[in-house]
């Protein structure tokens, strides 16, 4: 029984120019030009949003930044529950559950915060929520900021829309 021996293919031997990849920089500066004098030359293919006053339209699926629902008397819907909290797959929202005044309610969140630096807009918190406490409905994407600490948002930012 004769055991077959594989040939491996090996790459020819470079020449000193190829070694540089001088050509294939070349080549690369060229298609960037390209493109550059393509596009001040047909600047009328170049859409520009004028952003805060002109905003771009949102598909009608669109999971923008998060809101707490109210019930009619102005309290927020949510009961704490935590499955929003507990279907987080990035564990942004954190949810502090106290009594509530109302005979009616049996808990409400004495804290609601959802880090939108953690948060990866699944909208699992969305699904999860048995009193369509939360929704993802604003058309808002987080607004960019230059402190970690203001993109967390508390219940009372979460309130307001």
């Amino acid at each position: 029984m004769t055991i077959g021996i594989k040939k491996v293919s090996r790459p020819e031997k470079m020449s000193f120019g190829e070694g540089l990849y001088l050509v294939e920089i070349v080549k690369g500066l060229g298609l960037t030009m390209g493109h550059l004098l393509r596009n001040i030359v047909h600047q009328e293919n170049i859409y520009t949003y004028e952003y805060p006053e002109e905003r771009r339209t949102m598909p009608p699926r669109y999971r923008g930044k998060h809101r707490l629902m109210k019930r009619e008397d102005g309290t927020p819907r949510c009961v704490a529950c935590y499955c929003c909290q507990t279907a987080c797959p990035a564990k942004c929202i954190t949810i502090v559950a106290g009594e509530s005044p109302n005979p009616d309610v049996e808990k409400v969140p004495v804290s609601f915060d959802i880090d939108h630096l953690r948060c990866v807009f699944c909208g699992l918190c969305v699904e999860a929520c048995p009193c369509d406490a939360i929704r993802m409905d604003t058309g808002w994407f987080t607004p960019p900021d230059d402190r970690r600490d203001k993109l967390v948002f508390p219940i009372d930012d979460l309130l307001e829309k």
